[in-house]
């Protein structure tokens, strides 16, 4: 990974920061439920970094976007919904400014004093944001001294504010941005090997380029899921009436080639849990080897043997990266095998043999059920960011800080 520049560079680059106005982007794309945020976790994500400018004496210009608004004014998605939520975490006013950019983001900035935050409107409410166009980049640009990117969950995206400021103006790391990206490189960059990647979810289809890439990168793939089906059948498994992408089984095969050729051990799971409905604790449930699922059965997680082996394998491991559940987690009793590796992983960690770091909504939610998230090394909360850095793909926003 190329170096980037962080917070702590400010002063070698700026010298006192006190009074200079920081345009910051950050994630505040927040859930929300009858006007009201239900989630507060995207705004103390970027405390750290608000914090450390307001304590410099920058005044604080927050960046961020809402929605899909496709470029056009929306007042259902505009940003003034937010304030309050961001007020009640960083325990300060906010000032709310109706523009990104022009006369009315640079009064307001004549009124801000130094250690004062303000939110610029939704800037998808302009067309150019999601163009990247570098003239509306520059008239944002005009009102600021300095750019931070502290929204790596929007890093994957070319956009006027994720990577056009980068090129206009002194282009930082945030503190989020900033151990996110020495996270992923202490996972995939530079990574203590032997190496894992456990991979689940439903579909082959989505993770492709995922799983493709990962063969090459790590010593052990663990494949869970849905997913984990489509090898099964590529294998001459009949997996029943599991979910199963049969119209992938050649690619499947290719990537188990691929694996072989490059000395990655693939796990697959030889015992799976399985049940004729997916109902929670159904009456069919049983737990059996691969090859004895019947016609009418679908498998719905993986079986404790299966479990404990990827729990051996993990034992081996100095390094893992977790994307997806091994079963359908979110009915019991098919959260079994997610929950009894993710505390394997999590006891591996705090022991100190292990670095985890996981990513992706589904996963976050799987960690938490299983009361692990906490002790991983690292929890990513970007999605669609999170994927990409793992199909090895560069990101334009972390691309643009270490320009």
């Amino acid at each position: 990974m190329s170096a980037f520049k962080t917070l702590d560079d400010l002063g070698d680059d700026l010298g006192d920061v006190a009074g200079k106005v920081a345009l910051v982007r950050v994630d505040l794309n927040l859930p929300m439920q009858d006007g009201v945020v239900t989630d507060e976790t995207r705004i103390r994500a970027a405390l750290p970094t608000i914090n450390d400018l307001t304590a410099k004496g920058a005044k604080v210009l927050l960046l961020a976007h809402f929605g899909r608004p496709k470029g056009e004014r929306n007042s259902q998605m505009s940003l003034s919904m937010v304030v309050g939520a961001v007020e009640k975490v960083l325990g300060k006013e906010v000032m709310f400014v109706p523009e990104i950019a022009g006369d009315v983001v640079a009064q307001a900035v004549g009124i801000l004093k130094s250690g004062d935050v303000a939110i610029l409107e939704n800037t998808r409410f302009w067309k150019g944001e999601e163009k990247n166009d570098p003239e509306l980049a520059k008239a944002i640009a005009a009102n600021g001294d300095f750019y931070v990117n502290d929204a790596f969950s929007a890093a994957h995206r070319a956009h006027a504010t994720t990577e056009g400021l980068a090129h206009v103006l002194p282009a930082y790391a945030g503190r989020s941005m900033q151990a996110e990206l020495e996270a992923l490189d202490k996972a995939l960059g530079s990574p203590e090997k032997p190496v894992a990647a456990l991979v689940g979810g439903a579909k082959v289809s989505s993770k492709l380029d995922v799983l493709t890439h990962l063969v090459k990168q790590v010593d052990h793939l663990m494949i869970g899921g849905g997913m984990a089906n489509t090898f099964l059948a590529a294998k001459g498994v009949d997996v029943g009436k599991s979910l199963c992408e049969h119209d992938l089984v050649d690619t499947a095969n290719a990537i188990l080639a691929a694996a072989d050729e490059s000395g990655c051990t693939v796990h697959l799971p030889y015992e799976v849990v399985v049940s004729k409905e997916f109902a929670a604790n159904p009456a069919s449930l049983r737990t059996c080897n691969v090859h004895e699922v019947a016609a009418d059965e679908m498998i719905l997680d993986a079986g404790p043997l299966a479990v404990e082996a990827l729990a051996d394998a993990l034992k081996t491991c100095r390094t893992l990266v977790w994307n997806g559940p091994l079963g359908a987690f979110e009915m019991e009793p098919f959260d079994a095998g997610t929950v009894a590796l993710a505390r394997t992983a999590a006891a591996l960690t705090i022991e100190g043999t292990l670095t985890s770091v996981a990513g992706g909504g589904d996963t976050v939610a799987a960690l938490n059920h299983a009361g692990v998230a906490k002790d991983f090394s690292y929890i990513s909360t970007a999605g669609g960011a999170f994927l990409e850095w793992m199909e090895g793909k560069e990101l334009p926003g972390v691309a643009a800080l270490s320009a």
